[in-house]
């Protein structure tokens, strides 16, 4: 019996392993599907009763597994609960930000902070004369 190895981080499954696991999801799905088709021709030739309600239930397999096995491959695992709580709490530093920043747009405004410069002359740039 192999041990499976003791989880000693928080990390999340590799992108590898989770497209592993849907891919094999979806080759199960739509290995059922196909399997549906060939029951329902077994069926058919079997003739068995109530033939009209299995050709149903294996038609409405056929078009409703390859819908679900495209939702599930396409879809990521589930957030784990720290996961979770990592983005409320990042909602939350968003949300007094925001709050923070509307206050601070209704406190009047500083008075303006003024510069001390001369000014040059175009004539001086174009004669090479230092400016004053």
């Amino acid at each position: 019996m192999k041990k499976q190895p003791v989880l000693i981080t928080d990390a999340a499954r590799s992108q590898a392993d989770q497209l592993r696991s849907r891919e094999i999801r979806y080759v199960t799905m739509m290995t059922i599907r196909a399997l549906c088709l060939i029951l329902g021709g077994v069926l058919i030739s079997l003739r068995v009763p109530l033939l009209g309600l299995w050709l149903v239930l294996c038609a409405a397999g056929m078009v409703f597994l390859p819908w679900a096995a495209v939702l599930i491959a396409n879809d990521r695992p589930p957030k784990t609960k720290a996961e979770r709580a990592a983005d409320a709490a990042a909602r939350e530093d968003v949300r007094r930000a925001l709050i923070q920043a509307a206050a601070e747009e209704q406190q009047p405004p500083r008075e303006p902070v003024t510069i001390d410069s001369e000014i040059v002359e175009e004539s001086d740039l174009r004669d090479g004369r230092p400016a004053r």
